[in-house]
């Protein structure tokens, strides 16, 4: 069985960290923590966890403070969690047996990051982020900000999902962006990685006309990683339609066709925008492509399951009511309810569709 160094950095987690720690302590054998300048009882709370605390003067870089974390560990492998991420018991049993199978000749492992769920707890949103590493190979975290580490050799993915989820109250704050207009104010250029990333703190920032400067510019350099692309378009289709450009923001949107296969979050967009001008039978078309489409088979990009399924469906009831054709609206709707026998949406339809001839 292999063993498991647990590397976090953290700063005033007092919220979540005990959650965090409570839900892999029993299933890791050492935890190191790199305290980054906390106020709060962060540390008080991680020292009934393990001694392993150290501190860390913080520059601006998260990788060099989860490097610095890293250098720590003396297990075989090292996994890293963010203090608002947990492993559901499931997944922590799921862990356990990959601990006495996993085959050493494995550099990294892949899992499941879930950091979007709708009101049940049904996840709608998922990526896969390298998660367990091989101590030995002496991976590397790359980018101060939206980082990541790069591995290479052997790597496997899990369906182990790491759950993530910020505390009530929680607000997107400034310090990513800082970092990156910190990194420009010293004369210092962006990674493609950077540039894509900046673009899109910029537009989560309200800020929508640099943004669309900074996806255009990270598409233009060719240089992107075909994910990223791909969302980039989707991205920046957003921005052109909050400022109500509308050709080029479908432009944008048919652009990410060039990087690969259709992908259904980008048709959901299309079907959206033909709804909100009424065009019903050009939506249908989107949200039908869809059905079409074959799903990425363990892809590392960012997925919205329900664009798959069932928001297609419930949309195609919609689109075939306002069509007239209520008999293929209400097959649809049922479609709908096979994927979520418990939405209020597809409940009410249901009953709607009754009443209709």
């Amino acid at each position: 069985m292999i063993t498991v160094s647990l590397c976090m950095i953290v700063k005033n987690e007092e919220s979540t960290i005990e959650r965090c720690l409570n839900s892999v302590a029993d299933i890791v054998d050492e935890i190191i923590i790199v305290d980054t300048g906390s106020t709060d009882r962060t540390k008080e709370l991680c020292s009934t966890y393990t001694e392993k605390i150290y501190d860390y003067q913080w520059i601006n870089d998260f990788s060099a403070a989860r490097n610095y974390s890293y250098s720590f560990a003396t297990m075989d492998y090292i996994l890293w969690l963010d203090a608002d991420d947990i492993l559901m018991p499931e997944d922590a049993l799921e862990f356990l047996k990959l601990k006495e199978t996993l085959n050493p000749e494995v550099n990294a492992v892949m899992m499941k990051y879930n950091t979007g769920f709708d009101l049940r707890g049904n996840v709608v949103f998922s990526y896969y982020r390298e998660r367990l590493v091989k101590r030995e190979a002496n991976f590397k975290w790359m980018e101060p900000v939206h980082e990541y580490l790069q591995v290479y050799g052997r790597t496997i993915n899990s369906n182990i999902a790491i759950t993530h989820g910020k505390p009530p109250g929680a607000v997107h704050g400034t310090r990513n962006l800082e970092i990156y207009e910190g990194i420009k104010k010293r004369g210092d250029s962006l990674s493609p990685r950077g540039m894509y990333y900046y673009a899109r703190e910029l537009k989560d920032h309200g800020r929508t006309a640099e943004a669309i400067v900074q996806f255009e510019e990270f598409l233009a350099s060719g240089l992107g990683w075909k994910e990223d692309n791909i969302t980039a378009c989707g991205e920046l289709a957003k921005c052109y339609f909050e400022i109500n450009h509308s050709e080029k923001a479908l432009l944008a949107l048919l652009r990410s066709f060039v990087y690969d296969t259709p992908r259904a979050e980008i048709c959901c967009q299309l079907g959206y925008y033909y709804q909100k001008q009424e065009d019903y039978r050009r939506a249908a078309f989107w949200f039908e492509f869809i059905l079409t489409l074959e799903k990425p088979a363990d892809s590392w990009g960012f997925i919205q399951p329900d664009c798959w399924d069932y928001i297609p469906f419930i949309e195609l009831a919609v689109c075939y009511d306002h069509i007239g054709n209520y008999k293929k609206a209400g097959e649809y709707n049922d479609q709908a309810l096979l994927i979520k026998p418990y939405s209020a949406a597809a409940l009410s339809n249901q009953v709607y569709f009754k009443n209709k001839p």
